[in-house]
């Protein structure tokens, strides 16, 4: 999650809308959803067509994303910056990362579960995406 990276949906289900390589960043949360904030973007310069984006999803309790995909072509790296955030990638096992582990998705991957582990304290995750640069839809939820 047109010119904009629709993170509402997604942790890329995430909670706005950001535009890639253009305008306003309007971060945008509704009740027991994530907020979603571009922290950095940057075509990568030895890596003819590949960009770096990086968003800050903040879960405040209870708060979850929707299930979700990413870009064709996302390779993304999350770091999970306070709190604990539960996560499930493809068919994998559902897991709790707590502040300062990580987790990757490869490209292609589906994201079923993305959400704050407490229902009493606030998480925040860095997701860092890898992905060509004309790949203007960073996230999109699930059908």
């Amino acid at each position: 999650m047109f010119m904009r990276i629709s993170l509402r949906p997604a942790l890329l289900a995430l909670g706005a809308s950001v535009a890639l390589f253009g305008a306003a960043i309007p971060v945008a949360a509704h009740d027991g959803a994530e907020r979603v904030k571009l922290n950095f973007k940057q075509p990568i310069t030895n890596l003819p067509g590949k960009s770096l984006v990086a968003v800050e999803v903040d879960y405040p309790p209870g708060a979850a994303s929707l299930p979700h995909a990413h870009a064709k072509s996302a390779f993304i790296y999350a770091y999970v910056v306070s709190g604990a955030v539960e996560s499930q990638v493809n068919d994998g096992p559902k897991r709790v990362h707590r502040a300062g582990e990580s987790f990757f998705e490869e490209p292609g991957a589906i994201h079923g579960v993305s959400r704050n582990a407490s229902k009493t304290r606030p998480a925040k995750l860095l997701a860092v995406f890898v992905v060509d640069s004309n790949d203007m839809e960073l996230t999109a939820p699930l059908k």
